[in-house]
């Protein structure tokens, strides 16, 4: 018998201890992706906004919504210190992206920090993540807070998420919420809307379309069902207060995204999410090798962009703790 098979999956410190050899940053690399994204990204939009040719700007603004989404992932993995560490430059040029792009620096972080510490848990699912009843929390709730969930758990909100997560959720929110502590969700909408204003002024509605409006809609709508099938898939495990740990929660309460190469390249391997939510240090890039070489990451719940993987994430939307699983709403 091998020593693999007698030998039983690290958990907790010791699974924290093996992923630390892959903590390791590349600053160069981390360099040379940054600048070479929003390289790309500077020019595709650029030709959004000033081609002559509709079906050419139409390419440019797709094209530039996958950039946008691989910005924000290398954005995700600054917040988290997993590259580009005590840079003023990095900082300076990430907390510009985060302003314009309608992510707050301040205000995502305490969101996303919380949704990291408390993931796979039902009673901390709201903030930073997509709220989660059980069946037993829907059958007693009032009609008000199921039709609220309807809402929240709804598709529209993930198509149209450059409005409704990232416009409502991410800055006006947590900007009325708590005004002194969130202002820079103020200064995020007020940012964004002074660069449509000045584009368009200058350039004409149709730059400001394509440029912005056409790509910042996919990207957000693409990345919001990113994070939404992250962690809200068949096969995911929502852990009782009792028996949830960290490491735990990481894997059987995240997914892998198995996507082409192409796709891994956009989205900056965020796929790999259990092994990001396991150490968040790991830089993006290293991402599946920590998956390769550590056992105990190698076998996730997988989902996928194919249309019938897609169609069953949106269908789940309560946790049944009897059976263990996923569930639809009921009729």
């Amino acid at each position: 018998m091998s020593e693999s098979a007698v030998t039983p999956p690290r958990r907790g410190k010791q699974l924290l201890d093996a992923t630390r050899t892959y903590v390791n940053e590349s600053r160069l690399r981390s360099w040379w992706c940054l600048f070479s994204t929003l390289g790309l990204l500077v020019m595709v939009l650029s030709c959004a906004a000033l081609l002559p040719w509709v079906p050419a700007r139409i390419a440019a603004s797709v094209i530039g919504a996958l950039l946008m989404v691989r910005s924000f992932v290398l954005f995700h993995d600054y917040m988290h210190g997993a590259i580009l560490n005590r840079s003023w430059l990095a900082k300076t040029i990430f907390y510009a992206y985060g302003v314009i792009g309608l992510t707050p620096p301040r205000s995502w972080r305490h969101a996303h920090n919380f949704h990291h510490g408390h993931v796979g848990k039902v009673d901390e699912s709201e903030t930073g993540s997509f709220k989660i009843m059980t069946t037993q929390m829907w059958e007693t709730a009032s009609c008000i807070k199921r039709l609220e969930y309807r809402i929240i758990r709804n598709p529209l909100i993930i198509l149209f998420a450059y409005i409704t997560v990232f416009s409502y959720a991410t800055c006006l929110y947590w900007f009325f919420t708590r005004p002194t502590k969130h202002w820079d969700s103020a200064i995020a909408l007020l940012a964004h809307v002074s660069v449509i204003v000045v584009l368009w002024l200058t350039l004409g509605f149709w730059a400001v379309f394509f440029a912005i409006m056409l790509p910042m809609g996919i990207a957000s709508a693409f990345g919001a069902y990113l994070f939404y099938a992250q962690h809200n898939a068949e096969g995911i495990n929502i852990l009782d207060d009792d028996d949830w740990t960290f490491d735990q929660a990481s894997i059987e309460s995240s997914t892998y995204m198995k996507l082409g190469p192409i796709l891994r390249w956009f989205t900056a391997n965020i796929g790999y999410h259990h092994v990001h939510h396991v150490n968040h240090r790991i830089p993006f890039y290293r991402l599946p090798a920590a998956m390769a070489g550590i056992t105990e990451l190698q076998n996730p719940v997988v989902t996928t962009l194919r249309l019938r993987d897609v169609v069953s994430c949106l269908r789940l939307k309560l946790w049944n703790p009897a059976q263990q699983r996923l569930v639809r709403l009921p009729r």
